[in-house]
């Protein structure tokens, strides 16, 4: 059976992306074969794609940490012909053949059955971004975090995972100080329910030891001086999500905000994220976690041969939302 797929070369230590026909018997093994109904492009499938970052762990192999499709075949019994299915994470896209695909074939227990809250679009729109910001906020929430603990902050939030994490604690009652430095995007975070938008230099975080407790917790995509600046103004027994490194890897802290205010800093790592613990918060992002602008957040709609052009477009930060690729008909 013949399909087309975006599949990432390297010849001679020269990454190269096409999009090719190829046969479902090359597909890696697995014992679930999916019909690719929708897919995303991530930061990271465009890092994979355009050679930028060191994503894939071998050579040639489908793009794409997300899908969502409809079981085509099934050794297991659980996921039986015509189930509707996502997958992410969990190596697809990095090890695996990956979304960015007609077909996929995954191992089984890589397979989460699709919420009845979502359909396949809804799921890709969320994807690993969503499933990201849910995984976050479902794990602040298990340490206490409530809306009347004050405003959370979230950082980088025009990209996938910050849009998504802005619509969510929205909905779930909280006020959130949504911050970009691309201020030509601050309307669009105001309609994903932003109480307030910022830039980072617009925080003004100060520079002691410890602040004034302004915030009552932060998901936070950046890293680096500004997560350090944030925990210095969380206030007593507030939360940190820390989730990506866009502003750099390493930070300066002291110990001042765990030990004199309880403030506890979460690591979020979605890719490896246990299969019961998946399950559930994707059963929650069909439910009381579901964003109420999905259609906004995923206002960007492509077809499989757009995604290797897109891909550096959204590296160099000309894009928001979320990137969602049409590939069933």
């Amino acid at each position: 059976m013949a399909f087309k797929a975006c599949r990432v070369f390297n010849d001679a230590g020269t990454v190269t992306s096409r999009l090719v026909a190829m046969d479902v018997d090359d597909l890696c093994p697995g014992e679930v074969l999916i019909r690719t109904a929708w897919s995303g492009l991530n930061y990271k499938d465009a890092l994979a794609l355009t050679g930028r970052g060191k994503i894939l762990k071998r050579f040639p192999l489908n793009a794409g940490i997300d899908v969502a499709g409809t079981v085509e075949s099934s050794s297991d019994p659980g996921l039986a012909p015509g189930t509707q299915v996502l997958v992410n994470g969990m190596g697809l896209g990095e090890t695996q053949d990956g979304g960015l695909a007609e077909y996929v074939r995954v191992p089984a227990t890589w397979v989460v059955p699709r919420p009845s809250g979502l359909s396949a679009f809804e799921a890709m729109v969320l994807g690993t971004a969503g499933f990201t910001a849910a995984l976050a906020l479902h794990r602040m929430e298990q340490l206490g975090q409530r809306p009347d603990h004050g405003p959370v902050v979230v950082t980088g939030a025009s990209g996938g995972v910050g849009s998504i994490a802005v619509s969510i604690l929205a909905a779930k009652g909280y006020r959130t100080i949504a911050v970009s430095g691309r201020r030509q995007h601050h309307a669009y975070l105001t309609s994903l329910g932003a109480t307030e938008t910022a830039t980072p230099d617009d925080l003004a975080l100060g520079s002691r030891p410890l602040e004034s407790g302004r915030f009552g917790g932060a998901i936070d995509n950046v890293g680096g001086s500004l997560l350090a600046g944030l925990l210095r103004h969380v206030g007593l027994w507030g939360n940190v999500a820390s989730i990506g490194n866009a502003g750099g890897p390493s930070f300066d802290a002291t110990v001042f905000p765990f030990i004199l205010r309880g403030v506890s800093l979460l690591g979020i790592s979605s890719a490896n994220c246990p299969m019961p613990l998946r399950t559930s918060v994707w059963q929650r992002l069909g439910a009381d976690l579901k964003p109420a602008h999905l259609a906004d957040i995923g206002h960007r709609v492509i077809g499989l041969d757009e995604v290797i052009a897109e891909a550096v477009p959204l590296l160099d930060r000309e894009r928001h939302g979320r990137i969602v690729v049409r590939i069933g008909k």
